[in-house]
C-alpha cells in the first residue's frame, strides 16, 4: 500500500469527522506493532491529562492537539483549520499509520 493512499484514507476520515466533504475511505489494513505502541502512548497521554473521555466522546480540535505538541507532518491538509475537529476513531487510525500519518505525535518514535 502506498503512503499516498494511506494518507488519503486517513485524511478522508478526518475530513468526514469535521463535516467537510470527504473522499471515499476504504478500511485500513492491520498495523505493525510499533504503530500499536504509538496508539497506546496517545491513549495514555490523553488519560494522563484527564482528556480521554472527552476526546473519545467528542473528538479533538487541531488547535488542542497542537497545544499538546502534535504537529502536521506536511502542513495541514486542504480544508483543515485549527478549529477542525478530529474524531477519536480517526485519531486512533492516524496513530496507527506510522510514517504515513497526517500528524507527528511527540509521544511516538516515528
Amino acid at each position: 500500500m502506498s503512503s499516498t493512499r494511506t494518507r488519503t484514507r486517513i485524511a478522508a476520515g478526518v475530513a468526514a469527522a469535521a463535516g467537510i466533504a470527504a473522499l471515499t475511505a476504504a478500511p485500513a489494513s492491520a498495523a505493525p506493532a510499533a504503530d500499536g505502541r504509538c496508539q497506546a502512548a496517545g491513549i495514555a497521554t490523553l488519560k494522563s491529562i484527564g482528556a480521554f473521555k472527552a476526546v473519545r466522546d467528542n473528538g479533538v480540535s487541531v488547535a488542542t492537539a497542537v497545544s499538546l505538541g502534535v504537529a502536521p507532518r506536511n502542513g495541514l491538509p486542504e480544508g483543515f483549520t485549527l478549529d477542525t475537529v478530529i474524531s477519536f476513531k480517526t485519531l486512533l487510525a492516524d496513530h496507527r499509520a506510522g510514517a504515513n500519518s497526517i500528524f507527528v505525535y511527540p509521544w511516538c518514535s516515528s
